[in-house]
């Protein structure tokens, strides 16, 4: 069988590669693109990010890569955000409050606890909400690693699939039609980020 196509978007910013090497571990044919031709041929398409809110979206616009995310989204392929990828789909950030995200998951990201460390720089668990197939095979308590100070707010509270603890309650993975989003990192999470990833390139494999 072909390795699926998935294109890991590439805006100059954080260790986007660790993404891609960790999708190819899991069957993918993942590439690091720029190019929306690229992007368009793709069985699925993620959107990695680390730093700071604000400077992510400006480096996505630089890199001409804000209708494409529009555009893949809008074709109903999977598409994935992680870590601040996931937090630049929501419409704007307490993090950089003069700018905008894209919008596509409304709602806002909002810093967690003062009253614990921030980041939060740590494995913890996952509360399962709501079951989704990203998460099958996970258990309803696995462990995953976060680093991060925000979290996102969505206006539908429906779209929280998981949460975690950490002072209170974050939310943690999110569900929006094809579009699915971790604010943990999954290709720095042992065999539950791994498990996750590999439900992504199965989806990819079998549309149905």
């Amino acid at each position: 069988m072909t390795a699926p196509l998935v294109a890991v978007l590439d805006y100059g910013i954080g260790n986007l590669r660790s993404a891609q090497k960790a999708l190819e571990h899991c069957g993918a044919d993942a590439r690091l693109t720029a190019d929306p031709a690229v992007v368009a041929d793709a069985a699925g398409v993620v959107l990695p990010g680390v730093g700071a809110f604000g400077a992510c979206m400006r480096a996505l616009r630089d890199a001409g890569l804000e209708r494409v995310c529009h555009d893949a989204v809008a074709s109903g392929r999977p598409f994935m955000g992680i870590c601040v990828g996931m937090q630049m789909l929501f419409s704007h950030s307490d993090e950089t409050p003069d700018a905008t995200g894209l919008g596509i998951i409304p709602g806002a990201i909002r810093w967690i606890t003062e009253e614990l460390p921030r980041p939060q720089m740590q494995w913890n668990q996952l509360q399962v909400v709501r079951a989704d197939p990203m998460l099958d095979g996970l258990g309803p308590a696995p462990w995953v690693y976060f680093v991060h100070s925000l979290h996102g707010v969505p206006d539908d509270p429906a779209t929280v699939v998981a949460t975690t603890d950490y002072g209170g309650t974050v939310n943690a993975v999110f569900r929006s039609s094809n579009v699915f989003a971790t604010q943990f990192h999954p290709e720095k999470s042992g065999p539950s980020g791994l498990a996750l990833l590999r439900n992504f390139v199965a989806s990819l494999e079998d549309p149905s």
